[in-house]
This record gives C-alpha cells, structure tokens and sequence, in this order.
C-alpha cells in the first residue's frame, strides 16, 4: 500500500515541477533585459531563461500525463491539478513576458495589458478541456502549451526583427501586436478541430501531419532559432486545417 502511494504521486509531482517551472518564469518575466544567470559559460537575460523555464514546464507536462499512464496512476485531482499548472506556466508566464517587453516596446500604457487576455482565454479553454471529453485524440482550439510555444518564438522574433520597427511605426506596431494577441488567446476558445500530438502508432499514414510537424520544428529551430518555434506553431495551424479538409472530403 505504501509503496503504491508513493507510485501514484509521481504524476503529481511532475506536475507540480511543471507548476514551480512556470512560477520562476513569472519571474524572469520582470528581468527580461537583465542578466540573471550563467549557463554553460554564457550569461543568460531574464527573457531567455523564462523561455528555458516555460520549455521545461513544457517537458513535464508531457511526462506527468505519460506517467499517469504508464504507472496506471490517473486521477480527477491530477486533472485538476495539471490544469491548474498549464495555466501558470503556458498562460500567465508568457504573458507576463509580452506585457514586460511590450511596457518598454510600445510606448504606450494600456497596450501591455492586452497580454492579460492570454491567461483569461487560456482559463477559459482549460475549463472546457476539463468538461469535454471528446477531446482525447484531437484538440478543440489551440492547446494552450502551443499558444506558450508560438509565444516564445515570437518574442525571440519581436527581439530580432520587430523592434526598431515598432519604435518607428508606433501606431501600426501596436496594431498588429494588440491584433496577434487577441486572434492567438482566441483560437484558444475555438472550436476548430487541431489534432493531438498524441501517438497511437508509428504508421506513416496515422500519423503524417504529426511527423511533417515534427520534421519543420528542428528544420524551423536549426535555421531561424528560437523564433522558428512561432513558424513551427503557425505550420501546425496551417496542417490542422489541411487535415479536417481531408477528413470532411473523406466523409
């Protein structure tokens, strides 16, 4: 009996790790320009280390669910409880990131809160994922991990690209960020149909747009670095939707 209880906490503590993980990217968040700490012999912004935090919430939500699995441990509270880290790590952390970098980007003072609208949405979806049970092989709306990968990437993009240009074409810069927020914490809540990375099989057939996703992600990231992670999010929109075409055509 002990040792069962100690085998069934295991999902629950990796989950409470992808918890703790999000909560020190929160953090970072505030010390996005400074340097916070040393890796490997580099010196390491408080942006990037929040990105390496969210990536390694990211790698415990995905071993707490197999976990659970693998150890036939699954249970209402460790559904409750991943839900409430997910919200945390791949909701309120990238958007605290987005509201710290967009409070010196912009110029402006209310811009930033339209970052706020990420965990609300991410809530939002959260809950529905909770009541919806349909939603074992595919997904309903963007899975909130996904929107804190597209975020990740496209802050890494915003830091490279879009920086200059935003303090030069204030307006039009606040637009489109204020828009790309709004449509991504959206797609959150929608109901199209985006398929679950989820493996049944290794069938190539079963599982084409899952490894076309696979592939693009290193090519994307060994090519554009951290930014190709928005592209990798962006493709995996793109491959949904081509994938229900295909289904309806197939009905």
């Amino acid at each position: 009996m002990f040792f069962r209880k100690i085998v069934t906490s295991v999902p629950n503590t990796l989950t409470l790790c992808n918890l703790v993980s999000g909560c020190l990217a929160c953090i970072c968040a505030f010390s996005f320009e400074e340097d916070v700490v040393t890796l490997f012999g580099k010196l390491v912004n408080g942006r990037q280390l929040a990105w390496i935090l969210v990536g390694l919430a990211a790698v415990f939500d995905f071993f707490d669910g197999a976990a659970a699995r693998w150890l036939h441990a699954p249970s209402p509270l460790g559904k409750e409880l991943d839900s409430l880290a997910d919200l945390v790590s791949f909701g309120v952390a990238p958007s605290l990131l987005l509201y710290n970098i967009l409070q010196v980007w912009t110029g402006s003072w209310w811009i930033p809160f339209v970052a706020l609208f990420i965990p609300a949405m991410g809530a939002l979806r959260l809950a529905k994922f909770n009541l919806d049970d349909s939603q074992a092989t595919e997904f309903k709306g963007l899975p909130i991990p996904a929107n804190a990968i597209f975020w990740i990437g496209a802050t890494a993009w915003m830091q490279s690209h879009a920086s200059e240009w935003m303090h030069a074409h204030v307006y039009w810069g606040n637009l489109i960020v204020s828009a790309t927020i709004v449509l991504v914490a959206l797609l959150m809540v929608s109901n199209m149909r985006m398929f679950s990375f989820k493996l049944k099989n290794f069938r190539i057939g079963d599982n084409l747009p899952r490894y076309i996703l696979l592939v693009a992600a290193v090519a994307f990231v060994v090519i554009f670095g951290v930014e190709g992670l928005a592209y990798t999010i962006i493709l995996y929109f793109f491959l949904s939707a081509f994938a229900l075409a295909r289904q309806g055509k197939e009905a």
